[in-house]
């Protein structure tokens, strides 16, 4: 059996609901921000002066060991349209004159989201080897590797429950 409310608790309980109702817009708006970058994402690559390098590239990148010197040297190959790229999109660190340390979240997440795409356009691809890369190259604070790694399994469960490796038939 329930028991009437006090006028005190009822109160609170409108205070909470409140409370709630503006996470909840908020969080909305998160969603409505990663839609938009979602539709944003990298669309640079589609025109100059960044298409011509990207379809020279993209077969050969596939290819290399992420990280490895090969790797390094198409990226320097690529300078001129990657510093296009990074100029036309935020969430890479190479965007702000601090790198990381200039990223605000949202940012942050897309670059990671990004990682583990790009993860799966190689045969070797592996997110959490991603990150140990790129935590040398980008010098990357402790706690943001540990935030990015304890997001990784989140990402990786999103990503099996998309299915977004059925387009990639080297992934199993």
């Amino acid at each position: 059996m329930h028991r009437e409310l006090t006028d005190e608790e009822k109160l609170t309980n409108a205070e909470t609901m409140r409370h709630i109702l503006t996470i909840r817009a908020l969080l909305s708006e998160c969603v409505l921000e990663l839609h938009g970058r979602g539709d944003a994402h990298d669309k640079s690559k589609l025109r100059e002066p960044e298409v011509d390098t990207f379809v020279k590239y993209t077969p050969i990148l596939a290819d290399l060991e992420y990280g490895s010197e090969e790797y390094t040297q198409a990226l320097a190959k690529m300078k001129p349209a990657l510093d296009n790229h990074y100029q036309c999109n935020r969430h890479h660190p190479e965007h702000f004159e601090n790198g990381i340390a200039d990223m605000n979240l949202f940012d942050v997440l897309e670059m990671i989201i990004d990682w583990k795409a790009a993860t799966l356009r190689h045969k070797d691809g592996d997110i959490e080897r991603s990150l140990e890369i790129n935590r040398k190259r980008f010098d990357m604070p402790e706690a943001i590797v540990t935030l990015l790694a304890n997001t990784i399994p989140v990402i990786e469960r999103m990503a099996k429950r998309s299915n977004v490796a059925a387009s990639y038939p080297h992934v199993e």
